[in-house]
């Protein structure tokens, strides 16, 4: 298996998001994901401060839920203080991780949820 250096994750990470500037009516989506969790948040960058966050800690699941499954309710549930919040559009930044398994699955949680990515 090919191991990643963290300068390599750096700079693609940096490529993805330097196209992306969110504002407080459309804020970017910041995905992180641990081996065991999966955190998503809404940042301003004009004002440079976190509108919300929402983590798989916030989901009240079994535990006997799959992680793919919770990634889709921390878009839901992200999606929902949006909403609250009177945000109806937001720029999806997935980061240094690709589009694929939990990434996406938070991303079709938020869509799910009526938010416009």
């Amino acid at each position: 298996m090919k191991t990643i250096t963290t300068d390599r994750k750096l700079r693609r990470k940096l490529r993805v998001s330097k196209k992306i500037h969110g504002t407080s009516q459309v804020p970017r989506i910041s995905v992180f994901r641990s081996s065991k969790y999966i955190y998503a948040q809404a940042i301003d960058d004009d004002k440079r401060v976190t509108i919300c966050s929402f983590s798989v800690k916030n989901v009240k699941t079994p535990s006997k839920m799959k992680k793919s499954d919770m990634a889709k309710q921390v878009g839901v549930g992200l999606a929902n203080i949006l909403k609250e919040k009177k945000i109806a559009k937001a720029l999806f930044d997935r980061g240094a991780y690709s589009y694929l398994g939990r990434v996406k699955k938070v991303a079709e949680g938020l869509r799910e949820a009526g938010l416009q990515i």
